[in-house]
C-alpha cells in the first residue's frame, strides 16, 4: 500500500467530516484567484494547495521537476511526466500535509500563502483535451435503450459483448463544472410528421458518466495492451455527456450522434488519480462470451465508486439516480486496449468517457431517458413539478465518491444549469 493511501493518516489541515478531499485523496486541478492567474493546485479539505508556491520555495527539490511545470493553465505538461513522476509529487504533498510533519505546518508564512480557501478560488478546465472518445460500456444502459427502441428479446446488438463500443466526440465543447449549458437546436422529426422541423430540443437529457485521462503520447501504428493500460492513465473525473434525444433519434442513422451530443459535455474540475483509488478496486461483471485475447486482463480493474445525480429546480434539489461505477461491463483497461489495438495513437490529456452508467434497478439508471422511460413515466421533483426531461432553468449535479475503512475519496461536483436556446 502506498504511504499516501494509509487510512490512518491525518492532516494538520482541518478536513471536515464527509469531505471529498481528505489527505488520502489529493486530486489535482487548475485554479485561479483575484490575484493569481491559472495555476496547478491540490485539494485538501476546504482548501487548495498552491503547487507553484511549493515548487518555488523548494518543497519539491530532489524530485527532478522541470521549471514552471505547475505555472501553466493546464495540467498536460505535468501529467505528461508520467504516472510514476506524478505519483512522487502526490507522495511528497502527502508528506507535507501529514499531522506529524512540521515542514509546512510550522512555517506560518508559507502555510498562509500556500493554502487558499476554496471559496476564494475559481476552478478552471484542468486539461487541454486533444481528443475525446465516448464509450457505451454499461450493459444495463445498453439493454434499457435496446429494449426501448428495438427488440426487447434482442436488446443488445450482436457486437456489444465482444468489444467496447465507442465513437469519437468533439473535444472543444467540453466545459468545466459550473459553466452554463445552452439548450441545443436542430432537426427533429415528430412522430406524426412527414418531414422534420427545426426546433430547440424538447428532450434534453443528462448522462451520468465517468472519464479517464491518458498521460502518455504513443506512436501511430502502436498499441497499448490491457496489462499496460493503467500506466498510461493519470486519473478520473465525473462527466455529464448531455444528450438531445429527439435530435439524436432523427440524425443517428447511419453514422451515429452528431448535433445531439457535440453542443456540450460537463466535466468535474478535480482529477482523482488512479493511485488514490487503489483501495477501491473490485471485480467487474462476469464477461460472457469469453473475450478475445487482446481484451483479457488480470486482477481487479473495476472501481467501487458511488454515483449520484440530482436535479435542482426553484431552489430545491431532488436526487433522481444513485448508481455505481462498478457496474461497468467493460473496464478502463479494456477500453484503452481496444481503442489502440488498430494502431490509433493517444495523446497526453485525451479524455475517454465511460458511457452512461446504469445499475440493475430503476433508481440507478443514469439518464432521464431510462428513468422516465422516454417520458412515459415522469419524475416528481421536490418543488412539486414533474420532469420527463431536463427543462430550462434546471440545474443538474453529479457527485461521486469511494468509501472504505473510514476514508472517503470524492470527486467534488460536476454541475451545470440549462439556459434557454437563443
Amino acid at each position: 500500500m502506498r504511504k499516501s493511501n494509509d487510512p490512518k493518516l491525518k492532516s494538520w489541515v482541518e478536513v471536515p467530516k464527509g469531505s471529498d478531499f481528505p489527505i488520502q485523496n489529493l486530486p489535482f486541478g487548475i485554479f485561479k484567484t483575484n490575484y493569481l492567474t491559472a495555476v496547478a493546485g491540490v485539494a485538501i479539505g476546504n482548501y487548495v494547495l498552491d503547487l507553484v508556491y511549493l515548487y518555488e520555495k523548494g518543497f519539491f527539490d530532489g524530485i527532478g521537476l522541470p521549471p514552471g511545470i505547475f505555472n501553466q493553465e493546464y495540467l498536460n505538461g505535468f501529467i505528461g511526466l508520467g504516472r510514476k513522476k506524478c505519483g512522487e509529487v502526490r507522495e511528497r504533498v502527502s508528506e507535507l500535509l501529514r499531522s506529524d510533519n512540521d515542514e509546512l505546518k510550522n512555517n506560518i508564512a508559507a502555510r498562509e500563502l500556500a493554502l487558499i480557501p476554496m471559496e476564494e478560488v475559481q476552478m478552471k478546465m484542468p486539461i487541454l483535451i486533444p481528443n475525446y472518445t465516448d464509450f457505451y460500456s454499461s450493459e444495463e444502459h445498453a439493454t434499457n435503450v435496446g429494449t426501448m427502441f428495438r427488440d426487447p428479446k434482442n436488446a443488445l446488438l450482436p457486437n456489444w459483448k465482444h468489444l467496447p463500443v465507442a465513437y469519437h466526440g468533439r473535444a472543444s465543447s467540453i466545459v468545466v463544472s459550473g459553466t452554463p449549458v445552452r439548450r441545443p437546436k436542430g432537426q427533429i422529426k415528430p412522430p406524426d410528421a412527414e418531414v422534420p422541423i427545426f426546433s430547440p430540443s424538447k428532450k434534453l437529457d443528462f448522462e451520468l458518466e465517468m472519464g479517464f485521462i491518458t498521460c502518455a503520447n504513443t506512436e501511430l501504428g502502436s498499441s497499448i495492451t490491457a496489462a499496460d493500460a493503467e500506466e498510461n492513465i493519470f486519473g478520473m473525473v465525473l462527466f455529464n455527456d448531455w444528450s438531445a434525444r429527439d435530435i439524436q433519434t432523427w440524425e443517428y442513422v447511419p453514422l451515429g450522434p452528431f448535433l445531439a451530443k457535440n453542443f456540450a459535455s460537463t466535466m468535474s474540475p478535480w482529477i482523482v488519480t488512479l493511485d488514490a483509488l487503489e483501495a477501491f478496486r473490485v471485480q467487474g461483471p462476469k464477461q460472457d462470451p469469453k473475450v478475445l485475447p487482446y481484451l483479457e486482463y488480470q486482477g481487479k480493474k473495476n472501481f467501487d465508486i458511488e454515483l449520484e445525480v440530482a436535479i435542482g429546480a426553484n431552489g430545491k434539489e431532488t436526487v433522481v439516480s444513485k448508481s455505481n461505477f462498478k457496474y461497468m461491463y467493460w473496464n478502463i483497461c479494456q477500453q484503452l486496449a481496444h481503442h489502440t489495438v488498430n494502431g490509433c495513437n493517444v495523446q497526453v490529456g485525451d479524455l475517454y468517457a465511460s458511457g452512461t452508467i446504469s445499475g440493475p434497478g430503476k433508481g440507478s439508471y443514469g439518464s432521464m431517458l431510462e428513468l422516465t422511460w422516454n417520458g412515459n413515466n415522469p419524475i416528481k421533483l421536490a418543488d412539486g413539478s414533474e420532469r420527463k426531461f431536463i427543462e430550462d432553468g434546471d440545474t443538474v449535479s453529479l457527485k461521486g465518491y469511494a468509501q472504505k475503512e473510514g476514508v472517503r475519496i470524492g470527486f467534488g461536483e460536476c454541475i451545470a444549469k440549462i439556459l434557454p436556446s437563443l
